[in-house]
């Protein structure tokens, strides 16, 4: 696995700083990406979160911030923007988060603040979107890149993609088919980002200059 070189970057170049709270596999495929951008930290709320080793292992800088140490979510909220905004991040880049963010915490970083979500929103906004899309009978599932709002779920969309959910599939078989599409979205979100080709407009639409996003359209099923 090669890897880039995440350090000493230009002065010029964004900065980013990504929070987990997992096994870090969308941080893995950012890193692993050779991404215009500095990754200045990599922040959890779970100190035994493996995101943390794939960042060390990369010569990131790691910070730990239990939320269970704080009263409720706006103390912790409070105290995670100071320890990002020690880094003076350009982007603040949700990679497995898994705590709901308060709208003060989120108005801090408006047009800042990106997330990853494992459904082709607005369809299944929050978590069990794999069992949630079987259940409902979906044919095509994905992935979505998009901008954070106070709605869960629900800020402007930067880029999607698709997969076909097959006859057998089981919430792990379409998970992880699933999280292949994460990991070549999630990369050139935040390139598209740290390039300028893509913001958040003040009307909170997609301001963008990438329009050469795939042009091939799913369709699930096909016809015989």
């Amino acid at each position: 696995m090669k890897k880039p070189d995440v350090k000493n970057k230009p002065d010029a170049m964004k900065k980013i700083v990504i929070l987990i709270s997992g096994r870090g596999s969308n941080l893995g495929a950012l890193l692993e990406s050779t991404l215009p951008c500095e990754v200045a930290a990599v922040i959890s709320n779970k100190a035994d979160a493996g995101g943390l080793e794939i960042a060390t292992a990369y010569g990131v800088a790691t910070r730990v911030i239990s939320h269970k140490d704080y009263a409720d979510r706006a103390a912790f909220d409070t105290a995670l923007a100071a320890i990002i905004d020690t880094f003076q991040p350009d982007f603040v880049v949700l990679a497995g988060f898994m705590r709901i963010l308060t709208d003060d915490f989120v108005h801090h970083y408006a047009g800042r603040l990106v997330n990853i979500h494992p459904s082709l929103l607005p369809s299944f906004p929050g978590v069990n979107t794999h069992e949630r899309a079987l259940e409902e009978g979906v044919k095509i599932h994905g992935c979505t890149v998009h901008f954070v709002t106070p709605k869960l779920d629900h800020g402007p969309i930067i880029i999607q993609a698709a997969v076909p959910v097959l006859r057998h599939d089981t919430p792990q078989a379409l998970a992880a088919r699933v999280l292949q599409q994460e990991h070549r979205i999630f990369p050139q979100a935040i390139r598209w980002l740290c390039e300028g080709r893509v913001r958040m407009d003040a009307s909170g639409r997609i301001a963008a200059s990438c329009d050469e996003l795939a042009s091939a359209s799913l369709i699930s099923p096909q016809s015989a």
